[in-house]
């Protein structure tokens, strides 16, 4: 059996790969395994609890209420948010402990639990693995007034609303309409009243969950109905938030798509601007699109890169001492206000932007000029192999040799599937293709089971 965690928490098919049992468990393994690295001081601990809307979501939050309570923490049940929304309330309240049932933009019959520690940081991969070893194990009970006990504050969620608008300032969003699709997730509330509050003029779609239409043709995931409301609207611009408020992908006012790198670009000349980019370095990924490197680059900024999860964003943030980093995928980490990707802090920024600067979003976005890039999966292939077959390592440097500075090549076992990636970036989509291919064809011959 593979790694019960994932790179965002423990995730998979409710009620099946993921049940009551399994979130009861996990839920005492990680207070057993806090109280004994001392997260909780010798005290009596309390987490706070929150999930997206999935129907699942229900049964499972009671199973992690009462692991929790069962071993000796107090329990403070956030109800419906987004998954930044407990990170910030884990440290806001003083939790020990946060916990977040969402399967981000997963479909809806799967779900997922994150662990947050003190001050609202993920757990790192020591912790997680020390969580996992404990499952089975055998342990003491509380009983009487040692266990946990069991409250409901849903008002939480208006601080977190609040602790997001005052992070911009005094600026305000008059004048900018805003399509918001909240993808029937955890920020069907919080995100609009967010940009209102700011003064912007909001227009919601997908904005009605009821437990089964969370992400469904909607959200980050599928663009087409923002893109068509914005353009039906003559909006300014267009938020794509997904299941659990985490990303962040805009839609300018003529409908073209602005990906994660493209914000994280806008977002990094305005810190710099203001003299709040630390070491003038952003942090990316490896999947991060070259030309978002060359851009920085051409700037004067540093691109710091890391593996693929946004925790690897965060951890690489913390030890250079970083504000601002994320993905592609529209998982921006603003680490003066967050200690994880907050889709609506990243959409109100990127609208603060919009307002102080007096640009279009088509404008501020044009900073960059995205190379053509490719993915092909290469399933059935033993990805163990991926980085050490002798034929595979020459075709990708004859590869790469012929792209020179103007594109690359990156090879990425999956981290869930019997599969490798491969990704080619080039000067035109063609050439990408045909490099991408030629790599793939190259995967299923060396790595072949």
């Amino acid at each position: 059996m593979g790694r019960l965690f994932g790179t965002d928490g423990v995730r998979g098919r409710a009620n099946e790969a993921l049940t009551a049992e399994l979130a009861l468990q996990l839920s005492v393994a990680a207070a057993h395994v806090l109280a004994e690295t001392g997260e909780f001081a010798g005290r009596k601990p309390c987490a706070v609890v929150g999930r997206d809307p999935r129907a699942s979501g229900e049964f499972l939050e009671a199973a992690v209420v009462a692991g929790l309570a069962s071993a000796g923490v107090d329990v403070v049940r956030l109800g419906v948010l987004p998954t930044p929304g407990v990170a910030y309330l884990t440290g806001a309240t003083g939790a020990d402990l946060g916990v977040m049932l969402s399967a981000s933009h997963n479909p809806m019959p799967d779900n997922g639990i994150k662990f947050f520690a003190r001050g609202g940081s993920k757990l790192d991969d020591t912790l997680e693995d020390a969580i996992e070893d404990r499952l089975d194990d055998a342990w003491s009970r509380p009983t009487g007034a040692a266990v946990g006990r069991v409250s409901d504050d849903l008002s939480l969620v208006e601080s977190y609303v609040a602790h997001v608008v005052n992070s911009v300032g005094p600026v305000s969003l008059d004048g900018i309409t805003v399509v918001v699709d909240c993808a029937n997730g955890a920020a069907s509330m919080a995100g609009p009243a967010a940009f209102e509050a700011q003064g912007a003029t909001v227009v919601r779609i997908h904005a009605e969950p009821d437990g089964t239409n969370i992400n469904e043709n909607c959200g980050s995931t599928h663009m087409d109905s923002l893109r068509e409301e914005v353009l039906a609207r003559h909006a300014d611009i267009g938020i794509a938030l997904d299941g659990d408020a985490d990303r962040c992908l805009a839609v300018d006012a003529a409908g073209r798509i602005v990906d994660g790198d493209q914000i994280l670009a806008v977002l990094a000349l305005a810190l710099r601007e203001s003299g709040r980019l630390k070491h003038d370095t952003v942090v990316a990924t490896v999947m991060s699109n070259l030309g978002f490197v060359h851009a920085m680059q051409a700037q004067g900024l540093t691109v710091e890169q890391t593996r693929v999860g946004d925790r690897y964003v965060l951890e690489s943030m913390r030890k250079g001492g970083f504000y601002l980093g994320g993905e592609q995928s529209g998982h921006v980490v603003m680490m003066e206000h967050a200690t994880t990707g907050d889709g609506v802090l990243t959409g109100l920024h990127l609208m603060s932007r919009m307002a102080t600067s007096g640009r279009t979003l088509a404008q501020l976005a044009s900073v960059m000029t995205r190379l053509p890039q490719v993915l092909v999966n290469v399933p059935g292939v033993d990805k163990s192999r991926a980085d050490s077959d002798p034929v595979l390592s020459a075709a990708v440097a004859e590869e790469s040799a012929l792209l020179g500075h103007s594109g690359r090549v990156l090879l990425r076992p999956s981290g869930t599937e019997s599969l490798v990636r491969v990704m080619v970036e080039a000067e035109t989509f063609d050439q990408a293709n045909d490099v991408a291919h030629r790599l793939a064809d190259v995967v299923k011959t060396s790595l072949s089971l």
